[in-house]
């Protein structure tokens, strides 16, 4: 006797994993999905289309109120479950529902001060966490998922790997962290060494890399680079093993640290990737060279780092300055 088919919303999941969508990206496509079924009382996608759609994202922007970025979001996720799951591509061309506006802020810049002196108020992983965020530029879940592999001490330089754009791409290696590291990474591999001892000593790999490398994720190589201090079980296997720390650990460590530091600004670890970004470019870096240090597809993202330089704006100097 055959199995039940499964449930639509776990084929979303499974589709999701199948091209290798992070748990994070799969968790939001069921989300909207779910939501998208509610709306329109319980009915099957798989009887409604384009109409139906913009009547959800309209009732979104309208109603909700939600942010454009969030909107796209609940888009993208019924677009991948119309092609890869019911086998029936949306028509785009048609889609006409209210479009939320993209509100035009330019993003919180710490200066070179500010954001060594928040530094200065974290410790130990967070401190290195933060250094990495700011010297590197990469984001906080970029910085929380290098695994010991993606260090590359001898060239200098940091491989983030399914960055943003679901893409790989190298980075700056900042050479004053390098000595903090190597101890952190010797603490970290004590800590490996006492979890195999004990019968444990598994991390989470990507793409089902585990069936194709029997036991390399027990391997020090594939350790995350800044582990949780406990051991957790894997909701995919139910294996228990060791994930990297919570982001929500390292955004409030940096938010408490910018406080002890005196900084009057909204600060997150998003805005260490700011500051980089804008000290790069005040020190006369190419803008292409910190589009692709950030990962960013369009230059035109990057650009909002312009108008943010430390000379007023549009670069224009006060007349009571001289």
């Amino acid at each position: 006797m055959s199995p039940p088919p499964k449930k639509l919303l776990d084929q979303l999941r499974d589709q999701a994993s199948l091209k290798h969508y992070s748990t994070r990206t799969a968790d939001s496509y069921v989300y909207w999905a779910r939501q998208f079924i509610h709306y329109h009382n319980l009915r099957h996608p798989n009887g409604m289309s384009m109409p139906e759609i913009n009547q959800f994202l309209t009732h979104l922007a309208v109603d909700k109120k939600l942010a454009a970025s969030t909107q796209n979001q609940a888009l993208s996720a019924l677009i991948f479950l119309y092609k890869y799951v019911l086998q029936k591509p949306l028509d785009e061309g048609r889609l006409s529902a209210i479009r939320a506006r993209k509100p035009e802020r330019l993003p919180t810049v710490l200066s070179k001060e500010e954001a060594l002196a928040v530094i200065d108020k974290l410790q130990d992983a967070n401190k290195l966490i933060a250094q990495i965020m700011y010297g590197s530029g990469t984001l906080v879940m970029e910085t929380l998922r290098l695994r010991v592999k993606d260090l590359d001490f001898a060239n200098r330089q940091i491989i983030v790997r399914d960055g943003k754009g679901e893409k790989d791409r190298l980075t700056l290696f900042p050479e004053s962290i390098i000595p903090a590291l190597e101890a952190h990474l010797l603490l970290v591999k004590g800590m490996h060494g006492k979890d195999l001892a004990e019968g444990y000593g598994c991390v989470y790999l990507p793409y089902a890399l585990e069936r194709k490398y029997a036991n390399a994720n027990r391997e020090w190589i594939w350790q995350f680079v800044f582990p949780a201090q406990d051991r957790s079980r894997d909701p995919q296997t139910g294996a228990i093993c060791r994930h990297h720390i919570h982001e929500t650990a390292i955004q409030k460590a940096i938010r408490v640290a910018a406080q002890r530091a005196g900084v009057q600004k909204h600060v997150t670890p998003h805005v260490l990737r700011h500051s980089f970004a804008t000290h790069l470019l005040e020190a006369g870096y190419d803008i292409r060279t910190v589009q692709e240090l950030l990962g960013h597809k369009d230059v035109k993202t990057t650009m909002i780092y312009t108008h943010v330089l430390n000379k007023g704006p549009k670069a224009v100097r006060s007349p009571l300055d001289g």
